[in-house]
């Protein structure tokens, strides 16, 4: 079966790239197929089907850890200090007061030496040898006490420029690990919502399909039912045309009235006129199957089943299989399960909700080492608990509300599988109806065909006039119209219960 499918397929592929006016030979298959790989909406039901299968795989990472990197710069006017002003200038003159406090000592200190040097001399040691060194003494002193000083100052100032954070510059960096570990069941319901949704859009194409075939077949057989008649018509005309001609050649031998013959040239105009009427439909008709079918509308086409044939197929009717079937009903029931899942979305924000982190900070300046103008940074792992407490009932209400949904779309679900349980029971009796037409159709014709033979064979025996034999060639056309719509009828109503069934392919 595949074979054969690929080999049709290849046939029409060539046959829709001949030349315009050639003509082309195409049967119901084939023009189911070409209408599938030419129609735009269907090709706009897979890529919906494909955009389904992507969400389904972007909700399946939803259960793996997610990376992140983040980096940041910023600039501020004014730079944190951990010193005040105060401190500032008393860290920096620490040298120059610890030696205004000496200098107070170093004056006490000389004073002393003063009456030392006066208990010295009543002792009998030289003054001027003391004095000498005594003014040694205070020249090393002070230079001390200055040397001292200015390294207090420096000192100080090393400490003050030691707690200068330099903050105006900032600049950080982290990457971090983020795993779910329970988020309230919400990534469950979420995948699911992408499974459910993928097959909603499944059965869209599905039900795209169904219509694009349904519509095909409609103009199959249209085109087909107009083709008939056109070959109905034309056999009509040509009938009335020997009649008129054997009523012309009455008139002359006068066996016939005048009035007879105008009576016949009518009808001879009446059947031109249907039958143009047919041809401008059937063109019509063949136009609008070339668009279904992707043809340019001006090709020229030819439909196996436009031979005269027994247009009967035989359909199984089991109304049962309609309800695992239909498209449609698929694409409810999915309506009520996304329904319920976003319930399930919802009742997850009341739940508590717990994912591991961990990753790498870095910051320059960093405070690693005290505070340092270069990049530092450290691992950290830990774990995040959310519990909500209260919200005034807005999740509640929000479960309320999509409950609500999921009823009233269970509701639209039962009530559509009704509708659907009547349509298939609709178009059984259809297809009933239209093989008891088929039927009485065919019986018609029978009784048409002797009503016609017989009033052409008392014509021509001279019994019967021309009005009696037009009336009986009515009849018979209208027999014959009568069984070709019946059989289209038979067709289409077998193709809406393959329909209504779902086991349209």
């Amino acid at each position: 079966m595949k074979h054969g499918w690929i080999a049709l397929s290849f046939i029409f592929y060539h046959l829709a790239f001949s030349p315009a006016g050639a003509q082309q030979l195409l049967s119901l298959d084939s023009c189911r197929t070409m209408a599938l790989r030419n129609n735009k909406q269907l090709s706009v039901a897979g890529l919906k089907q494909d955009v389904a299968s992507n969400l389904k795989r972007s909700a399946r990472t939803k259960y793996l850890p997610h990376v992140s990197a983040i980096g940041t710069y910023q600039f501020t006017s004014e730079e944190i200090s951990l010193l005040n002003d105060h401190q500032k200038q008393s860290l920096s003159n620490i040298g120059t007061t610890t030696a205004a406090g000496l200098q107070g000592m170093a004056g006490g200190l000389q004073s002393q030496l003063g009456q030392l040097g006066q208990m010295l001399g009543q002792m009998g040691v030289p003054m001027e040898a003391f004095q000498q060194m005594a003014g040694q003494m205070q020249q090393q002193f002070g230079q001390t006490l200055t040397n001292t000083a200015g390294l207090l100052n420096t000192e100080g100032q090393k400490i003050v420029d030691a707690f200068r954070t330099d903050t105006r510059n900032i600049f950080a960096g982290s990457i971090l690990v983020t795993q779910p570990v329970f988020m309230g069941g919400a990534i469950v319901a979420m995948n699911k919502m992408a499974d459910i949704n993928e097959e909603m859009m499944q059965n869209s194409l599905e039900a795209r399909r169904q219509a694009v075939i349904y519509a095909t077949d409609q103009a199959y057989w249209q085109v087909v039912s107009l083709k008939h008649k056109q070959r109905l018509a034309e056999s009509f005309l040509d009938v009335v045309k020997k009649l008129d001609s054997d009523v012309q050649k009455m008139i002359q031998e006068g066996v016939a009235t005048r009035s007879e013959g105008l009576s016949v040239s009518v009808k001879v105009n009446e059947a031109e006129m249907t039958l143009q009427k047919v041809n401008d439909g059937l063109a019509l008709s063949k136009m609008l199957l070339c668009k279904e079918i992707g043809l340019p509308i001006d090709t020229e086409i030819t439909l196996t089943d436009e031979a005269p044939a027994n247009l009967q197929l035989a359909v199984s009717r089991d109304a049962a299989v309609a309800f695992s079937n239909r498209p449609e009903l698929k694409m409810l029931d999915n309506t009520v399960s996304l329904s319920r899942q976003a319930t399930n979305i919802l009742k997850a924000a009341n739940l508590p909700q717990v994912a591991l982190t961990g990753g790498y900070a870095i910051s320059n300046p960093n405070v690693l080492n005290g505070f340092e103008k270069k990049f530092g940074g450290f691992w950290n792992v830990g774990l995040l608990v959310r519990i909500p407490i209260w919200n005034w009932g807005d999740v509640a209400y929000k479960v309320r509300a999509s409950k609500s949904a999921t009823a009233i779309a269970q509701l639209e679900l039962d009530e559509a599988r009704d509708l659907v349980e009547l349509q298939v029971n609709q178009s059984s009796f259809k297809v009933n109806e239209a093989n008891k037409r088929l039927m009485m159709a065919e019986k018609s014709i029978e009784r048409a065909n002797e009503n016609l033979r017989v009033a052409n064979l008392g014509f021509q025996e001279g019994v019967i006039n021309a009005t009696t034999v037009m009336e009986a060639q009515t009849a018979w056309l209208q027999a014959q119209s009568q069984k070709i719509d019946a059989e289209i009828d038979v067709r289409l109503s077998q193709i809406d219960l393959q329909k209504a069934l779902g086991t349209l392919e």
